[in-house]
């Protein structure tokens, strides 16, 4: 059975009414081609509030209602009012399964990520192990995914402040510390890597595994596609354009390639 699945990221709800705008088209946009399910991976929120938290389960109401969202948190929605349990509570790792698909959330954030400028992940060696444990027991023929917000693999800067700290040495927008062993512990385990943290997006072969930042949604006011049949993907990812129709020639805030 052919299942469909979308990747939305950092959608930074709060920052400005343009966000907001830009949620609410994607929204209906994904209702009009009838994607099943919807993988949003953290930055929900600008500032971590309940506010914002409300704004965003308001945009995407029908889809929350027909359960076909699932999410993950961000460094930015541990800010705040730290609105990071309720958009995923209980453990860091949860594993379940959506017809043909096999999702493992894992939750990348840390206590540090109260503080605006520690914006770095957490993966330690026991969430390594359940991550690994938990994409054992996905059943034969489903498509293996793991959401999770922070980046595995290096990836640019998004703008010159980020360059300027990575070169000082600070992890602020640095990728995981153990990203690449744990890409090394994915292989043959997990087909799909869907993240964000970085607002330009971004796809890396790396092995057997895709790996696929999905940039700022709401900035980009566009989403990848995604359909598979047993357990493999029928076509490259393609891109849902929510851009206002008299705009739609102009260049998009990052240019979606």
């Amino acid at each position: 059975m052919l299942q469909t699945f979308a990747h939305l990221s950092d959608l930074h709800l709060g920052a400005g009414p343009a966000a907001a705008h830009a949620a609410r088209r994607l929204c209906s946009a994904l209702l009009a081609v009838r994607v099943q399910r919807v993988m949003v991976t953290g930055d929900v929120t600008h500032r971590g509030l309940r506010s914002e938290l409300d704004l965003f389960r308001s945009a995407f109401a029908p889809l929350f209602d027909q359960g076909r969202m699932l999410v993950v948190p961000g460094n930015h929605d541990r800010l705040g009012d730290d609105v990071a349990e309720s958009l995923m509570s209980g453990t860091r790792v949860q594993a379940e399964e959506h017809g043909g698909l096999f999702v493992v959330r894992f939750d990348s954030t840390g206590p540090h990520n109260r503080r605006l400028f520690d914006s770095h992940g957490q993966m330690e060696e026991d969430d390594m192990d359940a991550i690994c444990s938990a994409l054992d027991r996905a059943p034969s023929g489903a498509l293996r995914l793991l959401l999770l917000h922070h980046h595995l693999l290096p990836l640019p800067d998004d703008h010159l402040f980020e360059r300027v700290i990575t070169q000082l040495g600070w992890p602020n927008a640095a990728e995981l510390s153990r990203g690449r062993e744990m890409v090394d512990r994915l292989q043959s385990r997990c087909d799909l890597v869907l993240h964000g943290h970085r607002h330009q997006p971004a796809e890396i072969e790396a092995g057997s595994l895709r790996v696929f930042n999905g940039g700022c949604s709401t900035g980009l006011q566009a989403c990848r596609v995604f359909a598979a049949v047993h357990g493999e993907l029928v076509h490259a990812p393609r891109w849902l354009d929510v851009r206002p129709r008299s705009f739609a020639d102009a260049p998009a805030l990052f240019a979606v390639q």
